[in-house]
């Protein structure tokens, strides 16, 4: 299999799983769902790798069954961790200095995501590189009800976690995979990177419109009010 050319050799999922096994595996699906300093792993690639490895033979450890069952277990703990440590941490989480590891506009997109889908979000966010880092910890930052967090918590793990493993091993015995394989990788990181693009397109956009109404509104109303001044403050003055 190629190597993924894409970012540091030391993020390629070919080379994380060819030296850690299933057990890097899993704890790097653990650290990416809840923990500040996995916000940067490859997990949409790294899953659909494994899947695609187990299928072929090429990670024979466990069942392809056996295998989605721990990766879920592990998304689903990543998350826990993730609530829990926003429900302890809370507003000082938005008040923490930038650093090499740290970007408080990460945490301020997660928020906002989860502003706007709710519950939701944390299904969706599966699917979203870095957003789906810090949404479980927003999450414990709002105080979420705890039940509806880990139903969500729990269909979203296993709607990404197996998912996209399956999604891989579904693919995995197709030539035209193991031909494009490194192509592949790519689209997938591309793909999931959309729904971040989309969101500032929109934010950009959105903020012009705002913009441009309000210079309308500002240039609107400064005529309106150059004329009839002096009969406002004559009308004043009577009263």
């Amino acid at each position: 299999m190629t190597t993924l050319a894409l970012g540091p050799s030391w993020l390629d999922p070919d080379y994380l799983i060819g030296t850690f096994g299933l057990i890097g595996v899993l704890l790097i699906v653990f650290a990416e769902s809840g923990l500040l300093i996995g916000f940067f792993l490859p997990g949409d690639s790294l899953l659909f790798t494994t899947g695609l490895l187990v299928t072929t033979g090429k990670l024979d450890t466990l069942p392809l069954w056996a295998v989605c069952v721990l990766i879920v277990l592990a998304a689903v703990a990543g998350d826990q961790v993730g609530y829990l440590f926003g429900r302890k941490v809370g507003p000082a989480l938005f008040k923490k200095p930038d650093s090499r590891l740290f970007k408080q506009e990460n945490v301020e997109k997660a928020h906002e995501f989860f502003e706007k889908y709710g519950p939701k979000s944390l299904v969706l966010a599966r699917f979203v590189p870095i957003v789906r880092t810090f949404t479980p910890i927003i999450a414990g930052v709002s105080r979420m009800n705890y039940r509806l967090f880990i139903t969500y918590n729990i269909v979203g793990g296993i709607l990404w976690g197996a998912g996209v493993t399956l999604l891989g091993a579904a693919l995995g015995n197709v030539d035209f995979v193991h031909q494009h394989i490194e192509k592949i990788l790519i689209l997938i990181v591309l793909i999931s990177v959309l729904p971040i693009v989309i969101e500032v397109l929109r934010a950009r956009s959105k903020g012009k419109k705002e913009a441009a109404r309000g210079d309308g509104e500002g240039g609107g109303t400064a005529d309106r009010t150059q004329a009839p001044a002096p009969v406002q403050r004559g009308r004043h003055a009577k009263r």
